[in-house]
């Protein structure tokens, strides 16, 4: 009866994701009003202080037409900008004005380099360097001129872990505040023939949730909405080449098996562009002892989690590897398979490797070469990847990917799929529509048998008012083995529907819109055709409010087939069978913005043959720019007749920002799973863009019940200095 339930749930979400394509097909595109403006060449560059007082700023004309986007759209802005655009032969330069009518009200709390501005008074630069509405870089600062910065992939796809090298000042004065950029020409790809690039500014105002534009369509700020910047002449991008050198000094501990080792590991990578925008990296002797560690999770289920990628090589031009529509099972190239062992989690040495990404034309290239160190069990061959993709249509892509090699064992591996992503920003009205299709078949020593993989999916959304809708399916063959990628099932079929509707109501005091989601999902086991999982998230309440705050509340709906006993806990083993389970949830989550913001969500009801109970409380407080902490803790109380347990989670993380140069973050984690405590504590000195010092010590204790008697199992501390010197 739950199937059926669900079928019918299904077909209302299909009908839901169908009817607006019927309706407003019939009301036509709204094209966007395309802007432009003309950039003048500077005989005498700005000095980038943060001060605007240089005759340069004085002689420009300044870009001031802008309209809000939240929290109303098209709307007149509470606070008047004006940004101004310049050029040399070396640097893009921005400078900016920001108005502000109550100036000790600016929010402006970040003082690390590259951490997500999100909640503060901040400036956005756009650069569609191709013209291409497709990709772009984005650069972002605050008043404490801090640099955040990351690519756009495609409009709707963003990758904030890209870091680039470039300058910007600011400083808050009786007026408001104002801040100065200096982007060099060596840190963008761009054709050097070409005189026009897209371009976009964006202003947030984090006390009003208010965010304006000089451009935007149905709420969306990204390159296929931003205008033209003409008249870029004679630019250059120098050699192309950078040499980044980098020094290692460690030493490990191991208190179980009573062994240190000490480590000293020089490496190099080298960076050069073959043409402005194909690059090709070196990679020599890579340690990433330095960084940034996982945050710990609670598996309650029967398959693999998904973690991030958080290392730099694999990061810088991850888009062109990027397959499909981004979903996390069937991925032919996960970079988290390459330089961690599989078994332990620990991170393994690239002696060498090779990349080469970039674009020709409309077509993108990506290429991956990597010899990891060897090791006992796993295979010593080198692992590729290629990647190609071609531009078609207005916004759409095709394309083909092979993979080569078994970081983690001895069986050779080789997968190979095709692509094709569809996309139109302008479908109908406000609306979004995407579709993607996409095919793969592994080959492994020693597998036989179904060994394919497919998916098509289509999505229909929009930020406005109005439903938004989305279905996709899967199939995954038993066999389908990709050594290089993520698959956490195999051997079967998979359906996933959402139906989601959002509403902006007109000057609402307090609300800034409703928003609710019916999510569906069904996974079969392709053998016998029975169910594996089946789930409905109907999310029926979230408001929204103008200060950030929201209340939501939702129902889940779960249907689990186990073909085998599943251990859950030690002793505590489900038998198999078909199990179906209903469980509710609510909660309150504030405003980040403010100094102190608590978020917390209750969930009761069925789990399995039992109970659950779950409470999952988050404090952030921040008083000032120099410190922030963070708390979390996950408290999940199981009730089943063959046992009860408890799962924590804890997690803690303290920052010090001493200046926007010197920052110390520490990190602590217990989960009683492991029933270990996790500390990783990191200083960084970052005296200029490229340039970067950490020590960083880790310590991994046993855990005695709660924080009853630790004992150390592993430590390390490491020193690594890198510097990138740019030709």
């Amino acid at each position: 009866m739950y199937s059926g339930y669900s079928h019918n749930i299904l077909v209302a979400v299909v009908t839901v994701l169908l009817l607006p394509v019927s309706v407003l097909a019939q009301t036509g595109n709204q094209p966007l009003q395309e802007k432009s403006l003309t950039i003048t060449r500077t005989a005498q560059p700005p000095v980038i202080d943060g001060i605007l007082d240089d005759a340069v700023w004085q002689q420009l004309p300044g870009i001031s037409d802008f309209h809000q986007v939240n929290p109303v759209d098209q709307g007149t802005p509470t606070q008047e900008s004006i940004f101004y655009i310049t050029y040399d032969d070396d640097y893009f330069y921005l400078g900016a004005r920001l108005y502000d009518s109550n100036p000790e009200a600016i929010t402006s709390r970040v003082m690390i380099q590259g951490q997500s501005l999100r909640f503060d008074d901040n400036v956005h630069l756009i650069l569609d360097t191709f013209n291409n509405d497709r990709t772009g870089f984005r650069f972002i600062t605050n008043p404490n001129a801090i640099r955040d910065d990351g690519v756009f992939e495609s409009p709707t796809s963003y990758n904030i872990d890209w870091s680039g090298i470039w300058l910007v000042e600011s400083s808050i004065d009786d007026q408001g505040w104002t801040t100065e950029m200096a982007i060099p020409f060596t840190t963008l790809n761009f054709d050097p023939e070409a005189d026009t690039w897209g371009i976009n500014f964006e202003r947030e105002i984090a006390r009003n949730n208010e965010r304006i534009a000089w451009s935007s369509f149905n709420r969306a700020i990204d390159p296929s909405t931003s205008g033209q910047v003409v008249g870029l002449e004679g630019l250059e991008q120098g050699l192309g080449l950078d040499i980044v050198p980098s020094l290692t000094v460690g030493q490990a501990r191991d208190r179980n098996s009573n062994t240190t080792e000490d480590n000293v590991e020089p490496s190099l990578d080298v960076f050069y562009k073959f043409t402005p925008n194909l690059t090709g990296v070196l990679t020599l002797n890579t340690d990433f002892s330095a960084t940034e560690v996982d945050d710990r999770q609670v598996n309650l289920t029967r398959f693999n989690l998904f973690f991030p990628e958080k290392r730099d090589f694999f990061l810088q031009d991850s888009e062109i590897f990027s397959f499909g529509s981004g979903g996390n099972n069937g991925i032919p190239f996960y970079s988290r398979r390459i330089g961690l062992d599989a078994s332990t989690g620990q991170p393994v040495d690239i002696d060498v490797g090779g990349k080469l990404a970039g674009r020709v034309g409309d077509t993108s290239l990506g290429a991956l070469l990597v010899q990891q160190e060897d090791r006992i069990g796993a295979s010593d061959d080198p692992l590729f990847v290629g990647r190609v993709t071609q531009n078609v249509l207005t916004e759409s892509r095709v394309g083909a990917i092979f993979t080569q090699g078994n970081p983690n064992g001895l069986a050779d591996n080789s997968v190979a799929g095709v692509d094709f992503n569809y996309r139109n920003t302008r479908f109908a009205d406000n609306y979004t529509l995407t579709g993607d299709i996409w095919y793969q078949q592994s080959d492994t020593d020693g597998l036989e048998g179904d060994d394919k993989a497919y998916s098509a999916a289509i999505d229909l959304a929009t930020e406005g008012n109005g439903f938004s809708g989305e279905l996709d399916y899967n199939y995954i063959g038993a066999e389908y083995n990709p050594a290089l990628g993520f698959a956490n099932r195999r051997g079967v079929d998979q359906i996933n529907g959402r139906a989601t509707y959002r509403h902006y109501p007109e000057d609402h005091p307090l609300l800034w819109y409703y928003y609710a989601h019916l999510d569906i999902s069904r996974t079969d086991r392709l053998d016998n055709g029975q169910l594996q999982s089946e789930a409905l998230n109907l999310r029926y309440m979230s408001l929204n409010s103008h200060a950030g705050d929201r209340i939501y509340a939702e129902v889940f709906r779960e249907k689990e087939g186990l073909v085998a006993d599943f251990a859950i806990r030690p002793g505590v083993v489900i038998p198999a069978g078909e199990y179906a389970f209903t469980s509710h949830a609510f909660g309150l989550q504030t405003a980040n913005q403010r100094s102190l913001s608590p978020d917390i969500g209750f969930t009761i009801g069925d789990f399995y043959t039992g109970e659950q109970r779950e409470v999952d409380f988050g404090l952030d407080w921040q008083p000032g720019p120099r410190f922030s902490g963070e708390f979390s803790y996950v408290y999940t109380d199981i009730d089943l007749p063959q046992g009860e347990f408890v799962s924590r989670l804890v997690r803690m993380r303290s920052t010090f920002s001493f200046t926007p140069e010197w920052s110390w973050i520490n990190l602590l984690q217990y989960d009683n799973g492991s029933d270990s405590v996790g500390l990783n504590s990191r200083l960084h000195w970052d005296p200029r863009a490229g340039e970067d010092f950490y020590l960083v010590v880790n310590y991994n204790f046993d855990a005695d019940g709660v924080f009853n008697g630790l004992n150390t199992r592993q430590s390390e501390i490491v020193l690594k200095y890198s510097r990138n010197f740019r030709f």
